[in-house]
């Protein structure tokens, strides 16, 4: 499972121009959030694998607020690794033109 870094990493996203509206209660900043699914890759670790797809997401993406590894897998060659990947969840808030 990601760290919260990733809400984090979304909110340092230049982009992202939303006052940050939430409290202890509720850490997010929607009611509504869609899920899409993504493939990360790394030379160097299933962690990087992870942290490059979401920061890769968060280019076009605004309020990530999770990600689940669905499935992780190694691109061998001879039994040496060359390259992790893995598929994940991404959930984001789907923004509202007026808050309710």
């Amino acid at each position: 499972m990601v760290s919260a870094s990733c809400v984090r990493m979304a909110q340092m996203n230049p982009q992202t121009q939303r006052i940050d509206n939430r409290t202890a209660e509720s850490d997010t900043w929607h009611r509504t959030a869609k899920v899409i699914e993504l493939i990360g890759n790394s030379k160097e670790s299933f962690e990087d694998a992870v942290q490059n797809a979401l920061h890769d997401a968060s280019g076009t993406i605004r309020h990530i607020s999770g990600a689940e590894v669905i499935r992780s897998s190694v691109k061998c060659e001879e039994g040496k690794i060359l390259e992790y990947r893995v598929d994940l969840r991404v959930a984001f808030g789907i923004e509202r033109e007026s808050p309710e």
